[in-house]
C-alpha cells in the first residue's frame, strides 16, 4: 500500500512509535526490508539516497513502486538527503511519495529558503517534505555523508524553521552520525535536546544515523518523540558479512545469485526485524487501514 511520508509519520507520532526508513542500496536489500516488514506487520519508508539511485538507475524505482502497490504493508518511497532542488524534482517525477531536502550545511536563512521552495513544489503534487536543521556526523565511508563535527539542532530555532518552511517532518541533530562508529568511539545522544525540541515542535521528528547506537538510547529517543529512524549501515553490514562468508567458503561453483544471496537477505532481515521491534513499529500496519 503506497502512501506519503506525511501519512506515514502522522500515525507514528499519534501512536508513539517510530517508522523505520531502510536504505535500498540493491534489489536484495529491498527484498529484505519488504519481507521483514511483512513478517512483523510494520509500516516503513523505502529510502533511496541520490548516490544509490545513480547506481541503481531510475528503473529501480519502478520495482519499488510495484512492491509497494502489491503489499498490504504501508510503504512510502523516500528520497534520502536530496542535495538540490533538481534532485528532489527528479525524484518526484519518478514517483517518490516523500522527499528530503538537506541544506543543513547552509545558513539558517538559506536553509529556510530552499526548504520553502521544495515544499511549494512537492505539496502541489501531494508529496511530503522532510528537511534537516543542524548537522549529522559522518563516521567514514557512507553514501549519506555528513560532517566531521556535529552542529546540534538549536531548540530555539526549530519551531521557527518549521513554521516558516511548512515542512512535514524535521530531521534533528542530537549527536548521531552516519555509518558505524569506530571501536574507540562511544556514541552518546543529547536526548535533552530532543526532549526540548519535542515540546515546541508539533510535526514528526526524524533521527538520522541510527545505526550502531545503543539500543537503550534509540528506545528512549522513540519515547521522547522520534517518529522516523533511518537505518542504512546496519542492514548493509549484515548482508555483506554473510556475503563474504559465502564467497570464501571454498565452493567455487557458487556463482548463481539465487544460490549466493538468499542467506545474505536473511541476515539483513534479522537486523531489520530487530530494529522494527526496537522502534515499536511491529504490528502497527493495521493503524493505517481505513
Amino acid at each position: 500500500m503506497l502512501i506519503t511520508g506525511k501519512e506515514m509519520l502522522e500515525v507514528a507520532k499519534e501512536n508513539d512509535f517510530a517508522v523505520p526508513a531502510f536504505n535500498a542500496g540493491s534489489g536484495q536489500l529491498l527484498t529484505a526490508a519488504m519481507e521483514a516488514c511483512a513478517e512483523t506487520n510494520s509500516p516503513f519508508l523505502m529510502a533511496i539516497h541520490p548516490d544509490e539511485l545513480k547506481f541503481l538507475r531510475d528503473s529501480f524505482v519502478s520495482q519499488v513502486l510495484y512492491e509497494a502497490n502489491h503489499t498490504k504493508i504501508p510503504v512510502a518511497i523516500h528520497l534520502d538527503h536530496g542535495a538540490s532542488y533538481e534532485q528532489v524534482i527528479h525524484a518526484i517525477q519518478l514517483g517518490f511519495t516523500s522527499v528530503m531536502i538537506d541544506s543543513s550545511h547552509l545558513s539558517f536563512e538559506e536553509n529556510i529558503e530552499i526548504a520553502k521552495k521544495v515544499v511549494k513544489t512537492a505539496h502541489s503534487v501531494g508529496v511530503s517534505v522532510e528537511s534537516e536543521l543542524g548537522t549529522i556526523g559522518d563516521t567514514g565511508n557512507t553514501v549519506e555523508g555528513g560532517v566531521s563535527e556535529v552542529i546540534y539542532t538549536d531548540p530555539a530555532k526549530a519551531q521557527e524553521f518549521v513554521e516558516r518552511t511548512g515542512i512535514d517532518s524535521l530531521a534533528i541533530a542530537v549527536g548521531t552520525a552516519h555509518g558505524i562508529y569506530p571501536k574507540d568511539v562511544k556514541p552518546k545522544l543529547r536526548l535533552d535536546i530532543l526532549e526540548e525540541i519535542n515540546k515546541d515542535v508539533d510535526i514528526p521528528l526524524v533521527l538520522h544515523g541510527g545505526s550502531s547506537n545503543p539500543d537503550e538510547e534509540i528506545s528512549r529517543s522513540v519515547n521522547l518523540g522520534i517518529s522516523k529512524i533511518n537505518i542504512s549501515s546496519d542492514i548493509k553490514i549484515s548482508f555483506t558479512e554473510k556475503l563474504r562468508e559465502k564467497l570464501n567458503d571454498g565452493n567455487l561453483e557458487a556463482r548463481e545469485p539465487n544460490v549466493i544471496f538468499p542467506e545474505c537477505i536473511e541476515e539483513a532481515k534479522k537486523t531489520a526485524i530487530h530494529k522494527i521491534k526496537l522502534f515499536k513499529s511491529d504490528n502497527k500496519a493495521n493503524l493505517y487501514y481505513k
